[in-house]
């Protein structure tokens, strides 16, 4: 497992092939005086995706008839130079169902990760939006670093399988070497072959991205939908341009606050809750529950599992086998969704009787591999981006003194998110600060919603942000559930709030409670 926020995977390219992409249209079709706010984008046709952005099929017509579109937008590469060497950054939009005049303009998401290609999942979840696609154009965008948009590349799909195998809790000295010589041979890697663009793709840089997408979309204000992550990047984008902020909506809310450890260790307590509620779930079933006869009979079997894999996994999906790191990594990303507890049931059954392919496949969804072997560039990006937001760096002697700390709030996940601090340590680019700046006075009203059950971005983070964000602007809404987010859970509270919103300005009572 890499770093508690990114447990995720990326791909190589040859440098000769990563430079042309990551300083593509450097001097380009940009307008000749430079004034990047006055370009036109081109929408076509989407492409199908990358092997950067996931691979896989050309996105489908929403059920309406209405296409995707594609484009690309040029952004400095240095935005401390505007009008010097430009890159790509890679758009994706779905027209609005509705009349002319009764568009407000584009609703921009961002997904989360970071790493995560706005490409390829709007058009996965657009159903979803069909509500708010009736005033609004849907847009997304792969973040500068991320898939077609100057994409960070490492290590190759082959070196990648071997990352994600190795034992990322090590438990002697040689393991711990092991680790740290792993972890320092992918970074050196991400700097061999993509030097020009590692200084370049911070928060900050994508948030100014955003205000230059804004122009260029024609809208006054910026409308925006981030998750997880993208609710850190709204933040920082409400903070640089407080003026600019149009409705705005952060779903599963990182803490802007917090630094990596406490990140990590916010992240631990989460999953673990996560984990015990789908253990006191299956057991509070009428049918008797597959995986124990209590909840800590459930949980105690998971812990068995994993010091058995420590030791000798199980076959996994040819040739690679389960191990306790693979796991986990399944357990975690079935986490993510209550959708997923079903698989996760028939997953840990399995491997009780030896078999690791359904844990693999949870596995290799979460580290952004595809079945054909074949990774995004998901980790790749989301090192290149964390490493260069964050300051601090820790090393071995710092995590081992954590470790009990780690250990108490989760059994399971405590040593994985504890380690996973070091991949920093020797990245190329020195981070930018302790934590994100979101304070954003004077910017309109930005709705706040914490889930209680989140796994990733813990409930605590919401009220935290709407502090950070300062008095006036963030407006707080809970979701009484589980899993990752809560617009896509269905829940009609948290839609109607969060629809009344966007769509006609009603800004939601500050407190509301939806379960």
């Amino acid at each position: 497992m890499a770093n508690p926020s990114r447990l995720r995977a990326a791909a190589l390219t040859t440098t000769a092939v990563l430079l042309a992409a990551a300083l593509a249209g450097c001097g380009g079709d940009s307008p000749e005086d430079g004034d990047l706010t006055a370009q036109q984008l081109d929408w076509k046709d989407c492409p199908a995706p990358s092997e950067a952005e996931g691979g896989g099929s050309a996105p489908s017509p929403l059920p309406n008839g209405t296409p995707w579109q594609c484009a690309t937008m040029k952004a400095p590469l240095t935005w401390s130079k505007p009008k010097g060497d430009t890159i790509d950054i890679a758009l994706i939009r779905a027209r609005t169902s509705g009349p002319a005049s009764k568009r407000i303009g584009s609703l921009v998401f961002n997904f989360g990760g970071p790493g995560g290609s706005g490409v390829t999942t709007l058009p996965a979840f657009g159903t979803d939006y069909t509500t708010l696609r009736t005033r609004y154009d849907l847009v997304s965008f792969d973040p500068r670093g991320v898939g077609r948009s100057a994409p960070v590349e490492c290590e190759s799909d082959a070196q990648l399988d071997v990352y994600f195998q190795q034992d990322a809790t090590p438990d002697t000295g040689a393991e711990r070497v092991q680790l740290l010589k792993r972890t320092k041979q992918f970074n050196a890697a991400c700097e061999k072959n993509s030097k020009p663009v590692l200084p370049h793709v911070r928060t900050t840089d994508a948030a100014r991205d955003m205000d230059l997408m804004r122009q260029v979309l024609g809208d006054a204000k910026l409308h925006y939908f981030g998750i997880s992550y993208g609710t850190e990047l709204g933040g920082v984008y409400a903070h640089l341009f407080p003026r600019h902020v149009g409705r705005a909506v952060l779903d599963a809310v990182v803490d802007p606050t917090q630094t990596p450890e406490q990140g990590a260790l916010g992240q631990a307590k989460g999953f673990q809750l996560a984990l015990d509620n789908f253990a006191e779930d299956c057991t509070s079933k009428a049918t008797d529950c597959p995986l124990g006869d209590t909840a800590q009979d459930v949980k105690d079997r998971i812990m068995k599992l994993l010091a058995d894999l420590e030791k000798k996994p199980i076959p996994g999906i040819p040739p690679r086998q389960l191990t306790q790191t693979a796991a986990t990594n399944g357990i975690a990303q079935s986490l993510y969704s209550k959708d997923f507890w079903e698989y996760l049931t028939e997953g840990l059954e399995e491997a009780y009787d030896g078999d690791g392919k359904i844990l693999m496949l949870l596995s290799d969804s979460l580290n952004g591999r595809s079945e054909n072997g074949e990774y995004s560039n998901l980790l790749a990006a989301n090192t290149a981006i964390s490493c260069s937001d964050a300051k601090p760096r820790y090393d071995v002697d710092f995590v081992e003194r954590r470790l009990p700390q780690f250990r108490a709030a989760s059994p399971v996940f405590g040593d994985f998110m504890a380690w996973g601090m070091v991949s920093c340590t020797d990245w190329a680019v020195p981070g930018a600060a302790d934590h994100p700046d979101v304070s954003a006075p004077g910017a309109a009203p930005i709705v706040v919603i914490g889930n209680t059950g989140d796994p990733a971005t813990p409930y605590e983070g919401a009220r935290k942000m709407v502090s950070a964000l300062g008095k006036g602007v963030g407006v707080q809404l809970t979701y009484k559930g589980q899993g990752h987010g809560a617009y896509d859970s269905k829940n009609k509270c948290v839609q109607s709030a969060v629809n009344g919103y966007l769509l006609n300005g009603k800004v939601p009572k500050a407190g509301l409670v939806c379960s």
